[in-house]
Order: C-alpha cells, then sequence, then structure tokens
C-alpha cells in the first residue's frame, strides 16, 4: 500500500509542480520519531524522508481514532512564514486501521501577492461612484442602448407616456449625444410615436431656445 501510495505522491506533485508538497506518513508502528516514509518537494515545508511526525500524524498516533475525519483545503502556515493550501488524508489498512496518512501541502504565498496586486489593478468606480462596471456596447447598438436608459429614466412605458414624459426622454437622449448617431431622428421619433417636428421642438425646448 505505501508503495501505491508513493506513487500517487509523485503523480500529484508532478501535476501541480514545484509549490505542492505531498508526504506520506506511516503510522501504523509505534514509534513517532520518523514517520515520514516518502515526500515530494519536501523544500515546501523543509522536511524529509525520516522525519518525525507532523501534529495530525502524531495525534492520530496518540488516539488511535478509527473513524478520524478527512480535512480538505485549510490554510497552514510554515514556521518561516509560507502560507500554504492543506489537505490531509487518513488511509485505512487491511484491518481498517489508519495506517498511512497522505499530506498535500500547496505553497500559495506568491499566489496570494498576485491576488492583492490583481485586485488593485480591477479596483474601479465609475462616474456614479460605484464599482458596478459600465456596458460597452457597440456603436450599432448605441442609440437601441440609449433610447432604452430614456424610458428607464421616465419609468414606464411609450404607450403610457404623456408629452411631458416624452419630453424627458428625449431631453436625456439629446444630453447624451444621441442624435449624433446618423438617422437617429428618424428612430427616435418612430419610436416616441411622434413626428420630426415634434421631435424637434422638444429639443428646442430643452435646450431653452
Amino acid at each position: 500500500m505505501l508503495n501505491e501510495l508513493k506513487r500517487v505522491a509523485k503523480g500529484i506533485a508532478a501535476t501541480f509542480g514545484s509549490n505542492c508538497e505531498v508526504v506520506i506518513h506511516d503510522v501504523s508502528g509505534k514509534g513517532s520519531d520518523n514517520t515520514i516514509v516518502a515526500i515530494e518537494n519536501g523544500h515546501v515545508t523543509g522536511r524529509k524522508v525520516g522525519d518525525g511526525a507532523s501534529q495530525v500524524a502524531l495525534e492520530q498516533r496518540i488516539h488511535a481514532d478509527m473513524q478520524p475525519v478527512d480535512r480538505l483545503c485549510y490554510l497552514t502556515k510554515t514556521p518561516d512564514g509560507k502560507v500554504l493550501k492543506s489537505s490531509t488524508m487518513y488511509i485505512r489498512g487491511k484491518n481498517g486501521k489508519v495506517s498511512a496518512i497522505m499530506g498535500i501541502n500547496y505553497d500559495i504565498s506568491t499566489l496570494l501577492m498576485v491576488e492583492g496586486a490583481v485586485r488593485e489593478l480591477t479596483a474601479a468606480k465609475n462616474d456614479t461612484g460605484t464599482s458596478e462596471p459600465q456596458k460597452i456596447v457597440n456603436v450599432n447598438d448605441l442609440l437601441d442602448e440609449l433610447i432604452t436608459q430614456s424610458v428607464q429614466l421616465v419609468g414606464k412605458p411609450v404607450a403610457l407616456m404623456n408629452k411631458e414624459d416624452k419630453m424627458k426622454a428625449i431631453g436625456f437622449l439629446s444630453q447624451s449625444g444621441a442624435f449624433l448617431v446618423t438617422k437617429s431622428g428618424d428612430k427616435i421619433a418612430k419610436y416616441f410615436g411622434i413626428s420630426k417636428y415634434t421631435l424637434y421642438s422638444y429639443i428646442d425646448k430643452q435646450e431653452g431656445k
């Protein structure tokens, strides 16, 4: 069984690289001086084959828990300050007793620093002072987007809008630069069910002409 665990340990370490330590503890005996029988990337914690039991291995030796619960994805820290993402799995022998422990310790110290740097780069506020991402639209869709925003500003569908409502919506469109889009006047007038003459009279009123 230990030989199989050693093969698994090599496979995990090879897959996740030099920051991933995989250690096998043999806890089938009575001693606690040299429980580590295999370790890959031991530089992560500075341990080697023949070193003594870790805390989890020692606790298993002391309490001989028949039904220990695997601990997955918890954080640990080495004496030299490395932050590790760790998992501990208990392996049972033929008699049902825990005979080995596999530990995986992934050094995430560098990733935490990168995460902090990326968070600073992605943190931003738009013109409204919120961090909600602003929508980026294609030029061809810009007019439709602005019309939708004008209706949302009024708070009712066009069919229920009165003259003042339509003036408010069209004023928003004018201030947003909607009329800079080619042939926007025709589309906006048709959308709000008014003539182009009425449309531009609304614009003039909004601008105080």
